[in-house]
């Protein structure tokens, strides 16, 4: 993948996190209408990203399972008690390393510990990396490798 790649899935994941954050506090009634008005708003057109709108649209059709997988993960910790922000980061990244085989699931990992840096306390990479490492070792796959 190339540096531009890269930047632009990055890109992708951060407007996806931004927009699930919101979204877990505010459901819209029409998401195609919401996610429109969220894109018109960003600094690049809405086909850069494209990565993280299909990141969006996956992580909420599978968020009941998503969901399960974190309460079964987080032990010693009340689900509802989670940081929102770092219930949407494990979200993001839970998606991707179930649903998303073509990600190797220590980029997803790598990804969601940074979005932590960036966007929550300090405390939060461990609480990320120790749920996310719990369900690397479930996934059944080389965690280095993406799947076809």
């Amino acid at each position: 993948m190339s540096k531009a790649q890269f930047a632009q899935r990055r890109d992708g994941r951060t407007a996806a996190l931004q927009y699930l954050f919101a979204w877990s506090m505010n459901p819209p009634m029409n998401l195609t209408d919401d996610l429109r008005v969220f894109f018109e708003g960003k600094d690049q057109p809405r086909e850069y990203y494209a990565f993280g709108e299909e990141l969006i649209h996956g992580t909420i059709q599978h968020l009941a399972e998503i969901d399960g997988y974190i309460r079964s993960l987080a032990h010693n910790w009340e689900f509802d008690r989670i940081a929102k922000i770092d219930l949407t980061i494990l979200r993001l990244a839970i998606f991707e390393m179930k649903f998303r085989s073509d990600i190797p699931p220590v980029v997803s990992i790598n990804e969601a510990i940074d979005l932590s840096k960036e966007f929550s306390n300090a405390d939060a990479k461990r609480f990320i990396n120790g749920i996310l490492d719990r369900l690397k070792g479930q996934l059944g796959r080389d965690a280095r490798k993406a799947s076809a």
